[in-house]
């Protein structure tokens, strides 16, 4: 197990300003030794000013600021150099919109002990993903299934964003090489983590859909993750995964 004030949750946002204050106060209550380092790629909204404010009360909330809306991956690559940089021992990657339950945070601390990646499942022992239309539940399903067909990753979730990676993980692989920039950035890290044969272990978490603000979700995310599955597969046989 992993102290919690030896991780930090690191939460991407854009126009979060709906849930950003929500969060943080959940967060301070449930964790407060937890440190939590926010990512807003230039929020229009005033996302990052509530982060700001919380900031004068809050020691271990951290805030990188960036230009514009430049994809997932790249924030949550810039989050990861942060940590490592600030020797923290493992991340926690989470959404701003309450789809992921902070309650859960204690588990994947207790797990990433004697695991380098521990990945939040939606799918162990039965579907548990809550308010999602049939039609994005089954994309979503089989995008994972699509994942293990042409990579090989056992994850039965390979496509979600509740996980936490160690420090090994993050150290082991090259930053530089990471490819993904939308949502397939979540199955890249796992694979490339996995790929490295280091320990992981899936671990079941309830996913809710967000009751306020929009999804970032887009037809253009979707086809980068079908494509870059296969990169993914094709580096990994040509031997410049890594």
């Amino acid at each position: 197990m992993i102290s919690l004030d030896k991780l930090i949750v690191i939460i991407p946002t854009y126009n979060e300003i709906a849930n950003i204050e929500k969060m943080l106060v959940t967060l301070d209550r449930l964790h407060p030794s937890l440190n939590v380092l926010i990512i807003d790629d230039g929020s229009p909204d005033g996302t990052a000013n509530v982060v700001k404010d919380f900031q004068q009360k809050k020691t271990n909330l951290h805030l990188l600021q960036r230009a514009g809306k430049l994809g997932l991956g790249t924030a949550y690559i810039k989050g990861f150099r942060w940590a490592l940089d600030n020797k923290f021992e493992g991340v926690i990657t989470m959404d701003c919109d309450f789809s992921h339950e902070p309650e859960a945070i204690p588990f994947f601390a207790q797990l990433l002990g004697p695991n380098d990646l521990v990945v939040g499942s939606r799918y162990i022992g039965g579907i548990r993903i809550m308010n999602w239309p049939m039609q994005r539940l089954l994309l979503s399903f089989f995008a994972s299934v699509y994942a293990r067909i042409i990579t090989g990753v056992p994850f039965l979730d390979s496509t979600g964003g509740f996980n936490a990676y160690s420090r090994k993980a993050l150290t082991s692989i090259n930053l530089d090489k990471i490819f993904s920039i939308g949502y397939a950035f979540q199955i890249e890290l796992k694979y490339k983590v996995w790929s490295l044969g280091l320990p992981c272990q899936e671990m079941p978490i309830t996913f809710f859909e967000r009751n306020e603000g929009k999804s970032k979700m887009s037809r253009k995310i979707i086809f980068e993750a079908v494509i870059n599955v296969f990169r993914l597969r094709f580096k990994k046989i040509i031997g410049t995964l890594q």
